[in-house]
Parts: C-alpha cells; structure tokens; sequence
C-alpha cells in the first residue's frame, strides 16, 4: 500500500468537497456543479479506501458499486450506502445537458450525504492512519 497515493485521495476528496461549499455560499449557485463536486469528494474517499487495502479500484464513477466494494473489506461500509446512492445520480451525467433538473434541495441532500462519509469511521480511521504514517 502506497499511503502517498491514499493521502492523495484524501486530499483531493477534501478539494472537492471544500469547492462544492464555496460554490454553495456564491451568489449564483451552480447546483449541478455544487452536486457533481460532491459525488466526486464521495468517490475519492471510497477509492482511498480501496487502495489502502490494497484493492485497485475499478474505473467507474458508480458510488454504489464502489461502495459495495468497500463493504466486501468493511460491513459497515452498508451504513453510508444510501448515501452513495444519493449521490451517485450526480457522478457523471449531471455534467451533460437536459439531464437532471437540480435544485437546492438536491443541494443540502448531496452535502449532508459527503458530510455523513467524510466523517464515517472508517474514513475518519483512514486519515489518522495515513496521517501517522511517514513515508
């Protein structure tokens, strides 16, 4: 396991998630764009993950998938999947026109659904472990 590359996830996830609040607090609010940022943040977390138990992920953008996935080394992982579920509309085809109509609820729905993973105990274990870890 490369704790680099699971620090690397992290962060990014992190990114995403930190630009989908900036862009909700802007005076015009991108709603697909605050969701897509959310889907994205969920999915780095699942792929950190992933990694750090030695397991290549698979190129998707399914959330559920990869939570699945994820709930194969770790049960609990089924406890955020109706997150992932949530969010997983907003992986890749919101980035297309005449897809999806979102809105502001749609809005609270995706940040409370990255809030409850970010902050899941897993993930949370995972980013004190690679914090400690010096490479």
């Amino acid at each position: 396991m490369n704790t680099h590359d699971v620090r690397e996830w992290l962060r990014m996830a992190d990114n995403d998630f930190d630009t989908a609040l900036l862009l909700n607090v802007a005076v015009r609010r991108h709603y697909e764009i605050i969701c897509y940022h959310c889907a994205q943040a969920v999915e780095k977390y699942l792929k950190g993950f992933l990694i750090f138990n030695d397991i290549l992920p698979m190129k998707t953008h399914n959330l559920t998938r990869l939570n699945t996935d994820c709930t194969e080394l770790d049960a609990n992982f089924i406890l955020v999947y109706d997150e992932c579920e949530i969010l997983n509309r907003f992986a890749t085809d919101i980035r297309y026109p005449n897809q999806y109509e979102t809105n502001d609820v749609d809005v609270v729905r995706a940040i409370a659904a990255v809030e409850k993973v970010r902050n899941f105990k897993p993930i949370l274990d995972l980013r004190a472990i690679v914090a400690d870890i010096q490479e």
